[in-house]
């Protein structure tokens, strides 16, 4: 958390799965997470780990309110998350956009929670616009085909396996094979993705050679 508000950010953006299987994994670290600040605020929005799928609950109430409880988690730390909706930025004169949905994925293993059509109902694009979707086979599947006015999306979900290679030159991890786009900055016409390596993990309790990620983006007038 020191490092992310040493870059003294203008928006810091997180794309979901906060926990992985219950909303009170999240009681632990609400007090480091809630120092997060940026100028204009702290955005999120949910992954596949966020909706309690991975665990049995003896009611379907029971896992609602899971869900309420991490929402209501997300708040309580002064995130905006954004639930299939959009907020305007505004700095110096100029506009962006953030649209936000939640998990949504092309492999029928996850399920679609996500609608971009409810987030960008009735929206005002701007000069620059940013999606945060957590899984980046969304990207390909629906971004690309059906909203060129989208800018930039940014996902995670990979975690670019926890194992693999990166070299200058050659990038290599067995997730590679299921996911097209796992890590880094990719490029279709004037449309781009950018999938964050993560910070935690999900099995094995670490990483080789896939380190953890705070990504720092700034954008440019051209």
């Amino acid at each position: 958390m020191r490092i992310i508000n040493e870059q003294n950010a203008d928006i810091i953006l997180f794309t979901g799965d906060l926990v992985n299987n219950r909303s009170d994994e999240l009681n632990m670290h609400k007090a480091a997470l809630s120092k997060l600040k940026a100028k204009h605020g702290v955005f999120s929005t949910l992954g596949n780990h966020d909706y309690g799928d991975y665990v049995p609950w003896d009611t379907e109430e029971l896992k609602r309110e899971n869900l309420a409880a991490l929402i209501a988690g997300h708040k309580e730390m002064g995130w905006n998350i954004l639930m299939d909706e959009h907020r305007h930025i505004e700095k110096d004169g100029e506009r962006i956009t953030l649209i936000g949905v939640q998990n949504y994925s092309m492999h029928l293993r996850f399920p679609k929670y996500g609608s971009l059509p409810k987030a960008t109902e009735n929206i005002q694009y701007s000069d620059f616009n940013i999606l945060l979707s957590h899984d980046p086979s969304h990207w390909r599947g629906e971004v690309i085909k059906d909203f060129p006015e989208i800018d930039l999306t940014l996902a995670g979900h990979t975690h670019g396996f926890q194992f693999g290679v990166e070299l200058p030159n050659f990038k290599w991890s067995p997730v590679q094979y299921v996911y097209k786009e796992w890590a880094g900055l990719y490029t279709e016409g004037k449309q781009q993705l950018y999938v964050n390596r993560g910070l935690g993990f999900l099995g094995y309790p670490g990483r080789v050679g896939i380190l953890p990620e705070i990504t720092v983006l700034e954008l440019h007038r051209s």
